[in-house]
């Protein structure tokens, strides 16, 4: 795929913008334990998450995922606030895309009033034009479906000029989905994406970099 300087960029949330993976990991901790099964190590829960909780939980938890995904929004709610914090460089890159003729949104698989509290909380709701997050739309990441409605009301159709960036499978699936150009952020996991890239940025900084020679 062509790489062509984006009318739009759609990033994922946790942990593309933020760090949120120790917040998240004892939020699950407390869910695992409340519930009587075996605790993550962090490293697992990196591995393990990135769908939304409707996908995700009933696999984990069986008929049970109501009761954990409860506890585990109790739990989830009482400290990402308080821990949120931007990646490196996150906030330069947003101020400087600020000043660029491009359209930003988020589209994340956390839930939509947990994301858009965090967005607002952190400073940065007036950079984005929508901020999509799961149960916002019938269906989660991967599906397209989070895409559509991130781009709704911007007159920009999804397609090569609308990037998608983010750091997990489920991001690049949803990038091939609905047509718009992945771009990988952060460390490559062991192993092999099944839906390829165009290009993979390792810092904001690199993404800086890349967007000024589409965009100058």
């Amino acid at each position: 795929m062509e790489l062509k300087a984006p009318k739009a960029i759609i990033f994922d949330w946790d942990n593309t913008l933020v760090d949120t993976w120790p917040t998240i990991h004892e939020a699950l901790n407390t869910t695992f334990s409340r519930m009587g099964t075996d605790l993550w190590t962090i490293d697992t829960v990196k591995k393990r998450v990135s769908r939304s909780m409707r996908d995700s939980f009933p696999d984990i938890f069986g008929q049970n995922w109501e009761e954990a995904g409860q506890i585990y929004q109790s739990s989830f709610r009482a400290i990402h606030l308080e821990r949120l914090s931007a990646l490196p460089e996150a906030r330069t890159l947003l101020e400087w895309l600020s000043n660029k003729p491009v359209y930003l949104a988020i589209a994340s698989n956390k839930r939509g009033d947990n994301l858009r509290k965090e967005v607002t909380h952190i400073g940065w709701d007036k950079y984005f034009g929508k901020v999509i997050g799961a149960d916002d739309t019938p269906a989660d990441k991967p599906a397209p479906q989070p895409v559509y409605a991130a781009l709704e009301g911007s007159g920009i159709s999804a397609g090569n000029e609308v990037w998608f960036i983010g750091d997990s499978e489920v991001d690049m699936a949803c990038a091939h989905a609905s047509g718009c150009t992945p771009i990988f952020y952060g460390e490559l996991p062991q192993d092999p994406l099944k839906h390829p890239f165009v290009k993979q940025v390792a810092s904001h900084t690199e993404l800086i970099k890349l967007l000024d020679t589409v965009l100058g």
